[in-house]
């Protein structure tokens, strides 16, 4: 039997230990918690990978968090070979947080680029040190113009922040979600509005991954290329680091 779960992370983004209770474990090994810090794979961004403490200072090693039969679900699903808790059992949760941290840098870094290129996304995937995001769009674009502008909303630090609007709000307002392809997830009477500036000045739109608090923390970024993948779609591939360090089209 599943069970849903507080999802610590929607309200605080920087939380990388919680303590939880076990609530169930599933035929493949999937540990189920009455809450969790431990983000779920989704939306592009990978899950959070980490340890649960024990009570005797042992580890169960957390291979990957991931949604269960619905978004109210989060399954941990352990590393090969770990230990089984027991249903009840107190544990102490940990995530990687360095790992979670790039991670968060990088999904804001995506946020940025799609307030410098206004077009409909077709697909994303966030990674540690490399993202991509692909846009609907025909245009030819220069990449250093589109890695200066990134870099300016970087530096000047633009607060980022969370709003929560009703499903039914969302429903109204379909022009704010960038997403082509791809639908926020509703259902659960509410949806996170990722804010970026004052007044949500710079941008606003429905996300349900983690950010960082401020543009300042993305540090530098890069378009190493972009990529033509189709008449009209242009991939992005965003690196972390100066525009030396990019890779030639």
């Amino acid at each position: 039997m599943t069970r849903t779960v507080t999802a610590l992370f929607r309200d605080d983004f920087y939380l990388s230990t919680c303590e939880a209770s076990v609530t169930g474990i599933l035929e493949d090994g999937g540990i189920e918690l009455d809450q969790t810090c431990f983000y779920a794979a989704s939306g592009g961004q990978p899950g959070d990978t980490g340890f649960l403490e024990r009570a005797d200072g042992s580890r169960i090693d957390i291979a990957v968090a991931r949604h269960g039969e619905t978004k109210d679900i989060i399954v941990h699903v352990p590393a090969e070979g770990q230990p089984v808790p027991a249903v009840g059992e107190k544990l102490v949760l940990h995530i990687d947080w360095p790992r979670r941290y790039r991670l968060m840098r990088m999904h804001t870094a995506c946020h940025l680029l799609s307030v410098v290129c206004p077009f409909p996304i077709t697909g994303a995937s966030v990674g540690e040190d490399e993202s991509r995001v692909d846009f609907d769009m025909s245009e030819t674009i220069d990449r250093d113009e589109v890695t200066t502008a990134l870099m300016k909303l970087v530096e000047e630090n633009h607060p980022v922040y969370v709003q929560w609007i009703t499903d039914d709000e969302l429903a109204a307002n379909p022009g704010i979600v960038k997403s082509k392809n791809v639908r926020p997830p509703v259902g659960l009477g509410r949806v996170s509005l990722v804010c970026i500036g004052e007044n949500s000045a710079v941008d606003s739109q429905p996300c349900g991954g983690t950010h960082v608090s401020e543009t300042q923390e993305v540090g530098a970024v890069h378009i190493a290329k972009i990529e033509k993948k189709g008449k009209e779609n242009r991939r992005f591939r965003i690196r972390f680091g100066m525009p030396e360090d990019r890779a030639s089209v």
